[in-house]
């Protein structure tokens, strides 16, 4: 008796109206994506995205060349020279980030006891050529001079949790 039943059921398409149904009801239900350069989702103030090289208000570059940076970093991406300056402060003569080796961990934003180096929350930048993968000095400076408002806003938004 259950051969013949499943039988009549199977004429009758009952399945295939179900799936139907199923399709139907999530073919009309509004769409939860996102047109994408158009439209953008919010970013966390704590996002990581490329590195930024701050200065302080007076314009002089925040990093005093301590390498804890380099030191902490997991993937040596991160290479500093220093030399002393006539004030007896250190400061840098390079300080390059290979963005291929970068695992964009923070690790190097913690460990900065002056704030100077930054993950910004820029997460659209390519590279045309492998010699644009590592970024020196004068870009991080750009990078930071250009953005220093957003840094500014994000740090101030996330420092109650620091």
């Amino acid at each position: 008796m259950q051969s013949i039943t499943r039988y009549l059921r199977s004429l009758m398409l009952l399945e295939l109206f179900r799936g139907m149904a199923v399709t139907w009801r999530f073919g009309v239900a509004p769409k939860a994506t996102l047109n994408y350069p158009e439209e953008k989702t919010p970013k966390s103030p704590r996002y990581r995205g490329l590195h930024a090289l701050r200065r302080y208000p007076n314009g002089e570059e925040r990093c005093i060349a301590c390498k804890l940076c380099e030191a902490v970093c997991p993937a040596l991406a991160i290479t500093i020279e220093s030399h002393n300056r006539e004030d007896n402060t250190r400061r840098t003569t390079r300080y390059d980030i290979d963005l291929f080796k970068c695992i964009y961990c923070g690790f190097c934003e913690e460990s900065c006891p002056v704030d100077s180096i930054v993950l910004t929350d820029i997460g659209e930048y390519h590279m045309e050529n492998k010699s644009e993968k590592v970024v020196d000095k004068q870009q991080l400076l750009a990078i930071g001079d250009r953005f220093e408002e957003s840094i500014a806003a994000n740090r101030a938004q996330d420092a109650r949790y620091r």
